[in-house]
């Protein structure tokens, strides 16, 4: 009878044990299912009339920075600065700059490829969105080299939900109903023949500060939205009047390139402008890119003069554009990146 009680004790024993293992495998596996990446939590992103909202349809911005002219300052598109910008910056999105003119992508076209490839396959590996800009204040006469660019990178990227295409960065004295829109529809048919979900985001006439014209005239696509660019110490209300027409009119709207200097990207910061268009973006939910990381003798250029390429920046390697900046995108991503399952 004691054997049978000892048997049946040991028996109990290792049932328990097996239970305990079983509810430790279900709560890894829970934990596993947790999203760990800023594109696990926000998913596919879809335009919902005036917002740009997650896989669950809960509007959403995203807040990042703006890498430099690739033919110019190259030295930042490796995954090593990203990834700074991810972990210390806590950037949600990285605007990848396609130099198309001059000494760009129409004469180089496999160097500068190569660049943007290195790039956006860092924000995919890191779990960032990406915007694929090609940046052109022409691109309407370079049609079929941009329709040639976009196909590739649907094929190559489309597949993910990381990326964005911006198509036109900003179009300058030049018409949005004869030039930029017809444009635009090539490229989007291009890029929708192999990738039929992501995001779009085109500019409009003046240096993507025509909303108003452009959203009157709207093109037809149900994943797009409108490039807003801005510099705060020469753009100011006058601008925002016009981005609130566009979004009255239910179009969304994307700060793809905005800095806090003059529109030369130079000068002295403008705190207040600053201030007042961060209070917009904030109550419109509106995503931004900040121009640039790079170490350009400028003021919107974030960082000090030979900033290490592979990040690890300091507050001595940062300018003080660069310094606001990273506290305001900590401030809006902190608490984001609080809810991801990683060491923060």
């Amino acid at each position: 009878m004691q054997d049978y009680s000892n048997k049946l004790l040991y028996l109990l024993i290792i049932i328990l044990l097996f239970a305990n293992c079983d509810d430790v495998t279900k709560s890894k596996k829970i934990e596993d299912n947790q999203p760990s990446t800023i594109v696990e939590l926000y998913g596919q992103l879809q335009v919902e009339g005036n917002k740009i909202t997650d896989q669950n349809g809960e509007a959403i911005s995203l807040h990042g920075m703006s890498l430099f002219w690739s033919q110019w300052i190259d030295k930042y598109y490796n995954k090593n600065a990203i990834q700074w910008l991810k972990d210390d910056w806590k950037c949600t999105i990285i605007r990848v700059p396609l130099g198309v003119e001059p000494d760009g992508y129409l004469e180089n076209p496999i160097q500068e490829l190569n660049k943007v490839k290195t790039a956006v396959e860092a924000c995919i590996d890191l779990g960032l969105y990406v915007i694929i800009d090609w940046h052109d204040h022409n691109a309407h006469e370079h049609t079929e080299d941009a329709k040639i660019f976009f196909k590739q990178m649907a094929i190559l990227y489309g597949e993910y939900p990381n990326v964005i295409y911006e198509i036109y960065n900003e179009p300058e004295n030049c018409s949005w109903s004869q030039d930029v829109k017809p444009y635009a529809e090539e490229i989007i048919s291009a890029i929708r023949e192999h990738d039929s979900d992501n995001l779009i985001t085109v500019g409009s006439p003046h240096w993507a500060q025509d909303v108003d014209i452009a959203t009157a005239d709207p093109i037809e696509d149900p994943n797009l939205a409108y490039s807003l660019h801005f510099y705060a110490a020469a753009h100011k209300q006058e601008l925002r009047n016009k981005a609130a027409i566009a979004l009255s009119r239910g179009f969304a709207l994307f700060v793809n390139e905005f800095g806090i200097c003059d529109y030369t990207g130079d000068g002295d910061i403008d705190q207040q402008s600053t201030n007042e268009w961060m209070n917009f973006m904030d109550n419109m939910k509106i995503s931004w890119c900040k121009w640039s990381v790079a170490d350009k003798d400028e003021g919107d250029a974030v960082l000090e003069e030979n900033a290490d390429p592979d990040g690890g920046w300091t507050d001595n390697d940062l300018k003080p554009s660069g310094k606001l900046i990273r506290q305001l995108i900590i401030d809006r991503n902190q608490k984001i990146y609080n809810q991801l399952n990683i060491d923060n």
